[in-house]
């Protein structure tokens, strides 16, 4: 018996209702945990671009001085 089969018989509210509501309650925490993962990378890959920006604009201010042949 194919799963179609089987949910051809169901009322529309246990399609459509009942099987998300018991997929969020199994796989719920599953699902925040790896957002939780993703959100924490993006952060962090945020803090650390804005600390490279902010590195690289304190090294320009103080070697402004130079020349154009002494820069990177």
């Amino acid at each position: 018996m194919a799963v179609r089969e089987v949910l051809a018989g169901m009322p529309w509210w246990v399609k459509w209702i009942a099987i998300p509501v018991i997929a969020l309650v199994v796989f719920g925490g599953l699902i925040a945990h790896a957002l939780a993962v993703v959100i924490g990378l993006l952060f962090k890959v945020l803090v650390f671009v804005a600390l490279v920006g902010g590195l690289v604009y304190v090294v320009r201010k103080v070697r402004g001085g130079s020349s154009a042949r002494e820069r990177w």
